[in-house]
């Protein structure tokens, strides 16, 4: 998956004339705090180069993970057309191209974000290419969302680790609260990602909302740790994204967690692929989350003709409905 090229091209041009050793020193940074979960409070994108850094080395993969999750609500609700965006936590807008590549006639967008940078750099970038009327907002995630109004599509993405553990649930409440039809929240692969994922799944169906995707099912979570469930993109890396980071693989896999819960009921779910899936001659070997809550590896085989083909046809993260993403 990659970034619509207008995004590509706009970034390409804030970020030509920065010295890569700047850059990538930059990035280096960003990495760190990331990969730390800091809660120090202090913004990790609180600097212009950090901002930048995000740019060239993490937007196209977290762009790959909120799209994915995107795909899949709207495949779970093929009905469903938002007219309306709120994003908390919005980053440079990374929510707001995923969405408005995938509805174009989205009317409005509120962008919650407390970094200045942050602000600046997704204002321009979203200027005069994007039709959506954009209202971008100062403001802390857990405390100023007071002012706002409900609208069709609530987003928060890659925010959560940033946030203090207690402060969770009166923030999912908050979302919960301005959400008009559908909630989308995600967050990094990591198994501290799914816990909280988790969380947020538990207090939105005691709340009487009906989990969309990835879960097939609403019951408890089958898996056990050391097991956790998280999705993955292969994502391209640019040239400059390659040299940012040091790197001499052209792709990264970017590994995520999401939860996507409607106001609305799904009116299908079929079982879901939760690993890599494992083929063999004439055998693919795939571990499905069930509908019935339950979760472990399915055998298909020649044998059973046409559900082999599409069997063989997934991937992780895919439906066992014949559809492949």
């Amino acid at each position: 998956m990659e970034l619509p090229a207008s995004l590509r091209q706009g970034v390409e041009r804030l970020l030509e004339t920065i010295p890569l050793a700047v850059l990538r020193q930059a990035a280096k940074t960003l990495s760190d705090r990331y990969r730390a979960e800091l809660r120090d409070g202090r913004l990790h994108m609180a600097e212009e180069m950090a901002v930048k850094a995000y740019l060239a080395t993490r937007l196209p993969a977290t762009y790959a993970a909120v799209r994915a999750g995107l795909d899949e609500l709207a495949y779970a609700r093929p009905d469903f057309q938002p007219t309306s965006l709120l994003d908390v936590g919005a980053g440079p807008g990374t929510v707001l191209w995923a969405t408005t590549d995938l509805w174009p006639d989205l009317e409005q967008a509120v962008l919650v974000e407390a970094s200045a940078a942050v602000r600046k750099v997704g204002q321009s970038l979203a200027l005069d290419t994007i039709a959506t009327r954009m209202d971008w907002r100062a403001g802390d995630v857990t405390i100023d969302l007071a002012d706002l109004k409900p609208a069709d599509l609530v987003t928060c993405a890659y925010v959560l680790d940033e946030i203090a553990p207690a402060s969770l649930p009166k923030l999912v409440g908050r979302l919960w609260h301005l959400t008009g039809d559908t909630l989308l929240i995600v967050e990094p692969g990591t198994p501290a990602g799914w816990q909280r994922i988790l969380a947020v799944r538990r207090q939105l169906l005691e709340a009487g909302a009906h989990v969309l995707a990835p879960c097939p099912h609403e019951a408890p979570c089958p898996l056990e740790p050391p097991d956790w469930c998280h999705f993955s993109r292969r994502v391209a890396r640019s040239r400059l994204h390659r040299l940012a980071k040091d790197a001499d693989v052209p792709w990264e896999d970017e590994k995520f967690i999401y939860v996507a819960a409607s106001r609305q009921p799904a009116p299908v779910h079929p079982p879901r692929v939760i690993a890599p899936p494992k083929s063999g001659s004439g055998k693919v070997l795939l571990k499905l989350c069930q509908p019935d809550g339950g979760a472990g590896e399915t055998l298909f085989t020649k044998r059973e003709g046409e559900l082999f083909k599409a069997a063989r046809r997934l991937d992780w993260g895919d439906t066992l409905d014949g559809r492949s993403g």
